[in-house]
């Protein structure tokens, strides 16, 4: 790779360049065999939740039981307030496929301060992006330039609106129904910007950030796209240690009830399970809570609308369908799992309480305060989703079967994909999509992985760090930073269009651990919320923090500076041995706090989780925004080193690719490779990747009210069929091929 192509005008990133050419000089020099290698995800398991089905008091009695709860919660089109399931955006390889009112304007901003007319961007024919628009092919990508492969080619077109999920109607939640097919109660009311100019009736809201796959997420040390579910599951919300107010009812040994904290680890997925069903954009009506869904679902019997096959490779033995004649629901009622999945010190207390609180008050009406089991339902349906979702890996692609030869390549591939598979190394492409999960936000299994397979993070070329640590250092274009492992700001959008990782939580604290982890080096150790910020060792970073030198250093510090500490923590195996200096806290606060600060830096802003390759293919549209619909947009789009050059982004990774660009058929070779990464069992929803029938929202009758309620606009319907455990007959298609 021409080192021109790292050229940058601003002096302050070239000579951040400089330094980049000068100690890692071996990092940009391609060729066959650069870098990290792939490897196959076969034999791997997620990492283990200490506590939760083992020690002496697991919460979780009865696994069997808690994943045919979580399978059924998933897919229930019941648990939305008015007919969304966890699985309406997550029913196509995991991901959401639908094509019509799936735009959100702005990015992520508050959609109701947004005016219709000034929030939704044109497409590119002129038409407008608006509410209950249909995409096409050729309103993609979202940026366009006169030459695809050159950033240096003016751009034709750009919009920050985003292609995510239509959700629920939202509306101010009343109340619950425990009868049947009953949606809840809720008052509803056509908002500023979710309603078409020549109708009053409100559409279904769509969220600001596309919808990843869930396939593999088990592996992920935090999911979102922010990385908000936090690794910690404390048993009520997505904040781990952070939330204050956390906990779960339990009944001690005396038969008293009382509220504790609960802290699993490795459950970023239960983290991130009980926020849909409590937004009034993605599943439900505002102030919903997850207590008002466990009086909901208590008595009805999972899935009641909607289809199980009668080999259903989890909830066939309890489907009412028979072989060859469908039927709707389980045998069995939700409460019902919950007391045979659960330890009963969860749910067994009996009597209703002021202190698990209670649904809101309709005059003259006061609503019973909860039970036990409704309180603590949204760790029964956290932990139950997780379990589910824990089953859904793929690890039997072409690239898992396929034998591989002294170098790593994998033999069993086509010549084009083998020639992929070297451009994807050659492109640098697997610094960031590493490992077996094709993605270094798998922090615990890809340190584990390294113990054994340290080939798979780097050889004499370029070597990638794969310890524990959350938190890392690397060059961007504003300068040496640090950065959340598994978090990267590739040039997508626009600087401050999303700043993804670089927001804050409810409480004020920042989402990213390399903020907490700068002030903890400063002396403020109670801006750290994550306890595994303080298992941060510097001598792991992949571009030292400090350096062993009398001689003043522009990026790094040295004794030059002042004093440097050994850093607490043991160095052995470290990736650096010898850089485990880190600055004393005055001398690190100083430049935290001065004007020219270099050294004490984040490059957060703007970064989101790297998403894995598996199944790819299938998982379109792509980014964040879901700005791209096919992968040759998405080649172009790093053949050009990204859009834009915001301050985070890592130029040492994303960059012009000069041996791609004027190659069509080695571009294509590389999609030859991706493509070797889709599991057939997911193509053709073979188990585990079956599923019951569901009905989800998809535009809209705009000019046609709905029953559901008053100033609704009708629904649109995509009906998804129930496939047993041997899988469809016709393939999944691509977003492009849905497209068009």
């Amino acid at each position: 790779m021409p080192r021109q192509f790292f050229w940058i005008k601003a002096s302050r990133v070239r000579q951040v360049f400089c330094f980049f050419v000068v100690c890692f000089s071996p990092y940009i020099s391609a060729g066959a065999g650069f870098g990290p290698v792939p490897l196959s995800l076969k034999g791997l398991s997620p990492p283990e939740v200490p506590g939760l089905l083992d020690g002496p008091s697991p919460i979780v009695i009865n696994r069997e039981k808690a994943l045919v709860l979580g399978k059924a919660l998933f897919w229930d089109s019941s648990v939305g307030s008015d007919g969304m399931a966890c699985a309406s955006c997550h029913f196509h390889a995991g991901a959401d496929s639908r094509t019509k009112n799936q735009l959100a304007p702005s990015g992520k901003v508050n959609q109701e301060i947004i005016t219709e007319a000034l929030g939704f961007d044109q497409a590119p024919d002129g038409a407008f992006f608006g509410p209950s628009h249909t995409l096409r092919k050729h309103d993609f990508p979202f940026v366009q330039f006169a030459d695809p492969v050159n950033s240096n080619a003016v751009i034709t077109y750009e919009s920050d609106d985003v292609v995510s999920s239509s959700g629920t109607y939202g509306g101010e939640f009343k109340s619950v129904y425990w009868d049947e097919h009953q949606q809840d109660n809720c008052s509803y009311e056509a908002g500023s910007v979710f309603h078409t100019g020549a109708s009053p009736y409100a559409l279904r809201k769509v969220s600001d950030r596309n919808a990843p796959t869930v396939i593999n997420a088990v592996f992920n040390f935090r999911n979102f796209w922010d990385g908000r579910a936090n690794n910690i599951f404390n048993g009520s919300s997505a904040w781990g240690n952070r939330d204050p107010d956390a906990g779960v009812w339990q009944v001690n040994e005396s038969g008293e009830i009382e509220k504790v904290r609960l802290e699993l680890k490795n459950s970023s997925l239960a983290s991130q399970a009980v926020s849909p069903p409590e937004s009034s954009i993605e599943m439900a009506c505002q102030n919903r809570r997850l207590a008002d869904l466990g009086r909901k679902l208590m008595w009805r019997r999972p899935l009641e609308s909607q289809a199980v096959h009668w080999n259903d490779s989890v909830l066939g033995a309890y489907a009412n369908s028979q072989s060859g004649e469908f039927r709707n629901g389980l045998n069995t009622f939700y409460r019902l799992l919950v007391k045979q999945a659960f330890d009963p010190r969860f749910w067994s207390y009996a009597a209703r309480a002021e202190s698990f609180g209670q649904p809101p008050t309709i005059p003259p009406w006061r609503p019973l305060p909860y039970e036990q089991y409704e309180a603590n339902f949204g760790m029964f349906f956290a932990i139950a989703l997780q379990i589910y979702q824990s089953t859904l890996i793929s690890d039997d692609s072409p690239f898992d079967r396929s034998a591989v030869n002294e170098e790593g390549m994998p033999v069993d591939l086509s010549e084009a994909g083998q020639r992929g598979f070297t451009a994807f190394r050659d492109g640098h492409c697997a610094l960031c999509h590493i490992g077996p999960h094709f993605t270094s936000a798998a922090v615990e299994s890809n340190a584990e992985l390294f113990k054994t397979n340290p080939h798979a993070f780097g050889n004499a070329q370029m070597k990638i760090n794969a310890s524990n640590n959350v938190v890392t250092r690397f060059p961007s274009m504003g300068g040496i930073g640090l950065m959340d492992v598994g978090f990267t700001n590739t040039g997508v959008s626009s600087h401050g269009a999303d700043i993804g990782l670089g927001a804050t939580d409810p409480f004020g604290n920042p989402l990213s651990f390399s903020e907490q982890f700068l002030q903890l080096l400063s002396g403020n150790p109670s801006a750290q919320v994550d306890p595994y910020v303080n298992e941060v060792r510097v001598c792991d970073f992949d571009t030292p923090l400090a350096l062993d030198s009398t001689r003043a250093h522009p990026l790094m510090f040295t004794h030059d500076d002042g004093v440097l500490l050994v850093q607490q923590e043991d160095s052995q195996g470290c990736f650096r041995p010898t850089a485990n200096l880190i600055p004393s806290p005055e001398v690190a606060s100083a430049e935290l706090e001065g004007e020219g600060n270099k050294k004490m830096r984040s490059a957060t802003s703007g970064a989101y989780k790297i998403p894995n390759l598996r199944n790819v293919e299938l998982t379109g549209p792509y980014m964040h925004n879901g700005g791209m619909a096919s992968l040759e947009q998405v080649v172009d789009f790093y053949v050009r080193g990204g859009n834009y050059n915001p301050p985070g982004k890592q130029f040492g990774f994303v960059f012009p690719q000069a041996f791609l660009r004027s190659d069509a058929e080695l571009k294509a070779d590389l999609i030859t490779f991706m493509e070797a990464l889709t599991d057939e069992r997911v193509r053709f929803e073979r188990a585990p990747f079956d599923h019951p029938a569901i009905r989800i929202p998809h535009g809209h009758n705009v000019d046609i009210e709905s029953s559901m309620g008053t100033g609704l606009a009708e629904d649109q319907w995509l009906l998804v069929p129930a496939v047993g455990a041997e899988g469809r007959d016709e393939p999944l298609k691509t977003f492009q091929d849905i497209l068009e």
